[in-house]
């Protein structure tokens, strides 16, 4: 919500996605320069069924330092946020040092915990190495949500085992998504989560499109056919789960 595809429109975009039945809206900060955080905190002030959250993404993982966990701290100080992250490693685009992207991992996690607050986390061609981060770092279950989840079921069930959600993205309606669509399938709908990724990855019949959180039913009837049951019942339990977790309700 707080990228620069929304800087003209923003206030638009929420009343849409409020139309849409959109309930809950989590900002989350991590997805640029700390000042995206910031700016998340700031959103999330002006509205009670927003809740942001701050990191620095892997692919910025090279500018993490003392300083910027410290503005990551006064956040968390003031109450203004409700998880740290997104973090994690991105070993796809390789934008920073893979060692550089652990290391950032670590500090996050380190901070979620110092906190006992939420963590995000992003995957992309590096579960395995996340996963010996995880374990490493924290003392599970940790509490938090792998976003746009695009893994196999074996990292999925390691992920839930280890206390954590799996949250799905518009990735659930692309034509060649079926691996993923079949891991959808074998999860507990109760330990899932729908999102958009907002402004990537616009589901279809967006796909192409910016993407935006009205266009999160799109992902829930997606879910929901997987599973065998309506949207309703999908954004039931994936509200329920995400209001847990990011608005402790």
């Amino acid at each position: 919500m707080t990228d620069r595809a929304f800087t003209d429109d923003v206030d638009a975009v929420i009343a849409r996605a409020r139309a849409a039945g959109v309930t809950h809206i989590v900002a989350v900060g991590g997805g640029g320069p700390i000042e995206a955080s910031e700016a998340a905190a700031d959103l999330a002030a002006r509205h009670d069924f927003i809740r942001a959250t701050a990191g620095i993404h892997p692919h910025d993982a090279s500018s993490y330092d003392d300083a910027i966990e410290a503005r990551i701290s006064a956040l968390l100080d003031a109450g203004r946020i409700v998880a740290v992250g997104e973090t994690g490693l991105d070993y796809y685009y390789d934008n920073s040092p893979r060692d550089l992207q652990r290391a950032s991992l670590a500090r996050h996690l380190a901070l979620a915990a110092r906190y006992d607050v939420p963590v995000v986390l992003h995957c992309r061609d590096a579960e395995r190495d996340l996963r010996d981060v995880i374990a490493a770092e924290r003392k599970l279950p940790l509490a938090g949500v792998v976003h746009c989840f695009t893994g196999s079921y074996d990292d999925a069930r390691w992920y839930l085992d280890a206390g954590l959600a799996i949250s799905f993205t518009g990735i659930l309606t692309f034509k060649k998504a079926a691996e993923l669509r079949d891991v959808a399938r074998r999860l507990p709908l109760d330990r899932l989560m729908v999102e958009t990724d907002s402004p990537y990855l616009a589901p279809v019949p967006y796909r192409g499109k910016r993407n935006e959180p009205a266009y999160v039913a799109h992902v829930a009837a997606a879910l929901a056919e997987l599973h065998g049951t309506d949207s309703a019942a999908v954004i039931d339990a994936t509200g329920r789960a995400a209001a847990k977790l990011f608005f402790g309700e």
